[in-house]
């Protein structure tokens, strides 16, 4: 499947909406082994020229609040990437990133996911990855979402499916709110990297 997603041209060739404004290069990380799971937003400029997930500053952020440095980042039977969009989406008339592309979604993400029967744990990082994941849980915003990780952490699913951990996004535009948030880091973290560590 992944080389299908890689070789997929349906957003510029039978697009929702207007066709990507460049060319397709879906960017994911997965493996059939892995247990655990990061679900974000879409491939921003940076890693729509690298061609792997997080190779930004949010990157790095993310992977110090998971307490792994690159080597287990980058190592697809330990740790899948399943954005919700895989290709760089554009920007916005403000030069923000457009929200995911919703082919993807339809497309790939429930067959994708159902071949990841690993997957223990998914870290689910902004709105539509929670959307998706969290469906009717989601709570009315996304401080609301993470304020309730525990929530839904300590969900006993009896039907096997992975626990979910919503994040904000790890980018320096949410410095402002880790401030008003110091429950993040003393609370929410250590939870996190102690997981990261049994799984990966």
């Amino acid at each position: 499947m992944v080389s299908r997603i890689h070789a997929c041209r349906e957003c510029s060739e039978n697009p929702v909406g207007k066709a990507l404004p460049h060319d397709p290069r879906p960017v994911l990380q997965v493996s059939s082994k892995a247990r655990l799971c990061i679900s974000g937003q879409a491939p921003g400029t940076r890693v729509h020229k690298s061609g792997r997930p997080f190779t930004d500053p949010s990157g790095d952020r993310l992977r110090n609040w998971m307490g792994i440095g690159e080597e287990v980042f980058y190592d697809a039977e330990r740790l899948a990437i399943v954005p919700m969009g895989f290709c760089f989406p554009g920007l916005d008339d403000k030069g923000g990133d457009l929200p995911p592309r919703k082919e993807c979604r339809t497309l790939w993400h429930d067959a994708l996911f159902a071949e990841m029967p690993k997957i223990e744990m998914i870290l689910v990082i902004g709105q539509y990855a929670q959307a998706y994941h969290l469906g009717g849980m989601r709570k009315k915003s996304l401080t609301e979402t993470v304020g309730s990780w525990k929530e839904y952490f300590n969900v006993a699913d009896s039907g096997g499916k992975p626990r979910v951990l919503p994040l904000p996004h790890p980018s320096w535009r949410n410095n402002a709110w880790l401030r008003k948030n110091p429950w993040f880091e003393a609370d929410l973290l250590p939870v996190l990297r102690s997981e990261v560590a049994r799984l990966v």
